[in-house]
C-alpha cells in the first residue's frame, strides 16, 4: 500500500534544504531492551535521560520514579504529589508540581541534584505548572502554567474558576522568578480559539526553545494556536492562530464514524466534508538550513467541561449519514462548514507559524495497516497524536510522534532532516504498552535508545534502535 505525503500547492515553491547526507535514513535493530511497570499509584507520563548518571526520571501524579537507563532497575522514588513534568539539565532536575487541592492556587517547581537526588530550592510559579523545559544552555527554566480550571462534576467554566494561563520564568543563577501571562498580546493568523469565542483563558501547554536560546514557541492547545516569546525581554510577541486542515483532500482522509457499521466497523479513510482544528499538544525546535523549524503533534482537545462539543448530528440537521456521528466544536462549525478537534496529523511549521510540512493521514493510514488502529476513536480525534521527539545524529534529524490512542503503543518514526520532503520511516510498536506520552530519544554507551512513558499501562519501555546508513559513513 502506498500512502500519499501531504504537499499542497503553497509548499511547491519552498525551496529544498541541502542535507549532509547521500541517502536517506533507514531503522535497523529496533528491539525493546526492558519495560518497568509503575506501582503504588505512580503513572508513567513524562520521561528524560540524565547523561551523568545513566538514569531515566519518570514522572506521573504522584513522584518521580528513577531507573537504571540500562537495566530498568528503580533506583530511587521522590515522592511529590501532583507532579506534571520533569526536565533534566547538567546533573540539575526541575519537577512541575501542582497546588494540592485547589489547582486555581500558584504552582511549584523542585529542584533537585540528580547525584545527590538533594532537594536545591522550591520555587512558585502560576497556575497549574504543566511542563517545564531548560533553555539550551541551562541558564533560565521556563515553565508552562496551563491555569486549568477548578471545576466538579457538572459545573462549567467561570471567571471564578478559571485561573489566567502563564509562563514563568526561573533564572538559574538566582532563582527568581518572573510570571507572565497573555493580556494583551497581539493575535494573528487563522482560526485562533480565544476567550470570547470559547469562554476560557489561553491555556500555554508545552515550550521549545530555539537553538540560540533567544526565543520560545509555546503550544495553547485547546485554542488552535502558538505563541511566541522573546527571552531577551520576557515578553511574548504575538499568538498565532494555526488555522485547520482539509478533511476532503484526498492526502487527509480520514475515518469520521465510530459505527460503519455499528455491528461490524470496517476502517476507510475518505473524502469527509469537514476541517480539522489542528490543536497541537507537544512541540520540539530544530535547526534546518539555517533556520528555525517547530515540529508539533496535532493531538486536538476540548475545554475540560466539553461544553464546546457536540456530534455534528445534534447541531445539525440534513448532514450526510457518515458526518453525523463526528464530534465538532460548537462555537466554530457550522451547517456548511463542520470543524473537528484535533489534525490527526504532526505538522511542521517555520518560526512564524507556517505551515510547511503535514503528515496528512499517514499515522492512521500504518495504524490501520499494522492492525492497531482504534475505530472507537474515529469520530472524535483518531489516533491522537501527542508526544513529539527529536534525535539529531551527524546530520539526520528523526522524529518521534506518540499516537495516544492506538490499541498498542505506537509511536511513528520521520526522517524530518529536510522539513518540506519529511518522509516516514517506520512505526515502533509496544506490546503490552498502551497509550504513549512522553518520549525521550538518547545516545548511551554508543547505542542510540528511545524511552516511551505509557500513561494507561503505567509502564515504561526502552527501545533500542539503530540508523543505517550510519550518518557519516557514506
Amino acid at each position: 500500500m502506498h500512502y500519499k505525503t501531504l504537499v499542497t500547492a503553497m509548499l511547491v515553491s519552498l525551496p529544498l534544504l541541502a542535507t549532509s547526507a547521500s541517502a536517506a535514513p533507514t531503522i535497523s535493530g529496533l528491539s525493546k531492551a526492558w519495560t518497568y511497570s509503575h506501582t503504588n499509584d505512580y503513572t508513567s507520563e513524562v520521561v528524560t535521560f540524565d547523561a551523568m548518571t545513566n538514569t531515566l526520571w519518570v514522572a506521573g501524579v504522584n513522584g518521580v520514579d528513577i531507573l537504571n537507563a540500562k537495566t530498568g532497575a528503580k533506583i530511587s522514588t521522590i515522592a511529590a504529589p501532583g507532579t506534571n513534568s520533569v526536565a533534566i539539565h547538567n546533573g540539575i532536575a526541575a519537577l512541575a508540581i501542582e497546588a494540592n487541592g485547589d489547582l486555581r492556587n500558584p504552582g511549584t517547581v523542585q529542584i533537585y541534584n540528580t547525584g545527590t537526588l538533594d532537594l536545591i530550592k522550591t520555587v512558585t510559579v502560576g497556575a497549574l505548572p504543566d511542563m517545564v523545559t531548560f533553555t539550551p544552555d541551562g541558564k533560565k527554566l521556563l515553565v508552562a502554567n496551563e491555569g486549568t480550571p477548578q471545576i466538579q462534576s457538572g459545573q462549567s467554566y467561570t471567571l471564578d474558576n478559571d485561573p489566567v494561563g502563564s509562563i514563568s520564568v526561573i533564572n538559574m543563577n538566582d532563582f527568581v522568578v518572573q510570571t507572565v501571562d497573555f493580556s494583551g498580546v497581539p493575535l494573528t493568523g487563522a482560526n485562533l480559539r480565544t476567550k470570547a469565542s470559547i469562554g476560557m483563558d489561553f491555556e500555554p501547554e508545552y515550550i521549545t526553545v530555539s537553538k540560540d536560546g533567544k526565543t520560545a514557541f509555546v503550544t495553547l492547545q485547546e485554542a488552535n494556536g502558538i505563541a511566541i516569546f522573546d527571552l531577551d525581554t520576557n515578553s511574548f510577541s504575538q499568538i498565532v492562530g494555526l488555522g485547520a486542515k482539509d478533511f476532503s483532500l484526498p492526502a487527509n482522509y480520514i475515518d469520521p464514524s465510530d459505527e460503519d457499521p455499528k455491528k461490524n466497523p470496517i476502517t476507510a479513510l475518505r473524502e469527509v466534508k469537514a476541517k480539522g482544528l489542528y490543536q497541537p499538544d507537544s512541540i520540539a525546535s530544530y535547526e534546518a538550513g539555517g533556520l528555525t523549524y517547530l515540529v508539533m503533534a496535532n493531538e486536538g482537545d476540548t475545554r475540560d467541561d466539553d461544553a464546546d462539543k457536540e456530534r455534528a448530528k445534534d447541531l445539525f440537521s440534513g448532514l450526510p449519514d457518515d458526518l453525523k456521528r463526528l464530534n465538532v466544536s460548537v462555537p466554530d462549525s457550522t451547517a456548511n462548514e463542520l470543524y473537528a478537534f484535533g489534525a490527526r496529523s504532526f505538522s511542521i511549521r517555520d518560526a512564524n507559524g507556517n505551515l510547511v510540512f503535514d503528515s496528512g493521514n499517514e499515522l492512521e493510514a500504518h495504524a490501520i495497516a499494522l492492525g492497531i488502529y482504534n475505530d472507537k476513536r474515529s469520530d472524535d480525534k483518531g489516533v491522537e497524536p501527542e508526544g513529539i521527539e527529536l534525535f539529531e545524529m551527524n546530520g539526520f534529524v528523526l522524529a518521534f510522534v506518540g499516537l495516544e490512542r492506538t490499541t498498542k503503543s505506537a509511536v511513528a518514526v520521520y526522517d524530518v532532516t529536510d522539513p518540506v520532503n519529511s518522509k516516514y520511516l517506520t512505526m515502533i510498536v509496544g506490546e503490552d504498552d498502551v497509550s504513549p506520552e512522553g518520549l525521550e530519544a538518547f545516545r548511551m554507551n554508543g547505542v542510540n535508545y528511545l524511552a516511551v512513558a505509557n500513561e494507561d499501562s503505567k509502564t515504561t519501555s526502552l527501545f533500542r534502535f539503530n540508523v543505517v546508513p550510519e550518518p557519516g559513513s557514506i
